[in-house]
């Protein structure tokens, strides 16, 4: 059984702090900013962007960034000319926001391709009608949740080409996938196997099911290995499966996990969101009373996650400590 605990007092700075998962350098948004011809001033932990006008350019990103690209994409929608963003990052909210802003008006091309390019237009309109993707991270990490605790559990109204990379680790461990239309089923009746991971933009294996992917390896056969490549500090939430009888070895960005057969209830915290959604998991196939503490962190990117997972049959409950 897994007890959500929410904290008694809440304050409106947990729900506006980002989770720390390592330095998030904003140089790429100021390049792309100053390209199109604004003008950036940083200081004492502001940032101050102006322009009278933009002006469409060739703009290189030196790494992909998917915030980067969304702003770079955002402010040359009504800049004059051509703007072509290269190396541009492809998620598949990247393609939604130019599909959005398309519906209002833009001509944005080549969104979920390594180059966009995007025709100035003078104005948006504002009266557009748009249906938001499904998200790829919730439904992943429901598929994980089904391989961790050997359930059969089907997902409906996603969109399978988003979760491949997913689907393709999970068969590989010895988890079964059953693709059909927009539903997805996802089972597994046997203990999974070792597996070699590697985290990269999409379409590799994302970041954001990393932690969900680790208590999948906590109990696994033998010794698997996580390489973790856009967070810097995305283990932390090792140390709290260790608590609960996991055996993981973390370092940098790399972590060895030796596969146990169990894992045992214990009090842990959510040090960012991915990991309070693994925390859930782990709460779940472990035996005993898992307490969860930091809720705050889990509700930045799910919505009503202890409904969903009680119907599926777990037994969690959201407790107030007042």
């Amino acid at each position: 059984m897994v007890v959500c605990l929410e904290d008694a007092k809440k304050r409106k700075s947990d729900y506006l702090v980002g989770c720390n998962l390592g330095a998030r350098p904003i140089d790429q948004h100021i390049k792309g900013f100053e390209a199109l011809g604004a003008d950036v001033e940083v200081s004492n932990g502001n940032i101050t962007a102006k322009a009278k006008k933009l002006t469409a350019n060739s703009i290189y990103m030196d790494v992909v960034s998917v915030g980067a690209t969304i702003n770079v994409m955002l402010a040359s929608v009504l800049a004059e000319g051509t703007t072509i963003i290269d190396n541009a990052a492809k998620e598949p909210h990247i393609v939604d926001v130019a599909n959005f802003l398309n519906t209002m008006g833009a001509d944005i091309r080549g969104a979920g391709t390594d180059i966009i390019k995007v025709n100035g237009v003078k104005e948006l309109k504002g009266n557009a009608t748009y249906s938001v993707v499904p998200d790829q991270i919730e439904a992943g990490t429901f598929m994980l949740a089904a391989v961790a605790s050997k359930g059969d559990v089907v997902i409906k109204n996603c969109i399978t080409k988003h979760l491949e990379s997913i689907t393709a680790k999970i068969i590989e461990i010895g988890g079964n996938v059953d693709a059909n239309g927009d539903h997805l089923r996802v089972w597994c009746n046997t203990r999974t196997n070792k597996a070699t991971i590697k985290t990269l933009p999409y379409p590799g294996f994302p970041t954001d099911l990393q932690p969900q992917m680790g208590v999948v390896l906590s109990l696994s056969k033998g010794t698997s290995i996580i390489n973790e490549s856009i967070w810097e500090s995305r283990f932390q939430y090792t140390a709290e499966l260790n608590k609960m009888g996991a055996k993981i070895t973390a370092q940098g960005k790399s972590a060895v996990f030796e596969g146990v057969d169990k894992l045992n209830a214990a009090p842990v915290y959510a040090c960012d969101l991915r990991a309070g959604a693994a925390l859930i998991i782990a709460g779940i196939v472990a035996k005993g009373k898992t307490e969860i503490y930091n809720l705050n962190y889990i509700d930045r990117g799910y919505e009503n996650i202890e409904e969903k997972f009680r119907k599926l049959g777990a037994k969690i409950e959201r407790i107030n400590e007042d």
